[in-house]
């Protein structure tokens, strides 16, 4: 069955009398792969609470994120906080399939400005965190000499460096397919760097490039940190 065609049977089978119901994510953008899911956000005034659920329907895996009209601000506050605005994303990009417009309309500005004011702002205390953070990680890759413990520690080195860059300069961050196309988004160069460094520690066990990749990456906000860092003193 057809996306939409599905999407609106499950409206009109478990949220009738629902305010608004949007079908958003890969399938709204137009980039739905084999593996995609119906990622449905619902809002019902007459609910107490909000709640996520996962099922099949019609051939195809379905999320649900329902929430009420003070639930969902919550959430996109929450995760405008955390850097990834899961929930305006959803909204923004939506589908319409049930709400009085004026309603939709209203909710997807709100959602929409959100995406483009970008995250919250880091403080310099948090920036100094950060810039720690990633400098105790690089040196524990260095000095790293078993296989194991390296890839682990590349692993970490890729989300500390994904969320410092972004973050820094006011970007979203990104999750599982979406980590890649944010940066990309961000600087297609640095992204490109990115991909190639790590790639090339998978591939061949050899740290030299990747380790470059980082010590370059820091120098461009300051540098190493470790020699006078303190929290809570």
């Amino acid at each position: 069955m057809k996306a939409i065609d599905a999407a609106q049977k499950i409206i009109e089978s478990q949220f009738l009398n629902c305010d608004v119901a949007l079908l958003g994510g890969s399938v709204a953008r137009g980039e739905a792969t084999k593996t995609s899911d119906l990622d449905l956000v619902i809002l019902d005034s007459s609910l107490s609470h909000c709640y996520r659920e996962s099922f099949v329907s019609n051939g195809w895996p379905v999320e649900v994120f329902v929430h009420n009209f003070k639930t969902y601000k919550e959430y996109f506050k929450s995760d405008c906080k955390r850097g990834k605005p899961t929930l305006p994303q959803l909204v923004s990009e939506g589908i319409i399939l049930k709400g009085e417009m004026g309603t939709v309309t209203r909710l997807k500005q709100e959602a929409q400005q959100l995406l483009d004011k970008g995250p919250e702002k880091w403080t310099e205390g948090l920036m100094r965190q950060k810039r720690y953070f990633l400098t105790d990680a690089l040196d524990d890759f260095i000095g790293a000499t078993k296989r194991e413990e390296e890839l682990f520690i590349a692993n970490l080195l890729a989300d500390l460096v994904h969320e410092y860059v972004l973050r820094v300069n006011g970007q979203w961050m990104g999750n599982s397919k979406w980590f890649i196309r944010v940066l990309r988004k961000y600087d297609e160069t640095f992204a490109e760097e990115f991909v190639e460094a790590f790639d090339h520690f998978y591939r061949t066990g050899e740290k030299m490039k990747l380790i470059d990749f980082i010590e370059r990456t820091l120098e461009k906000y300051g540098g190493r940190l470790f020699e006078g860092f303190s929290v809570g003193k």
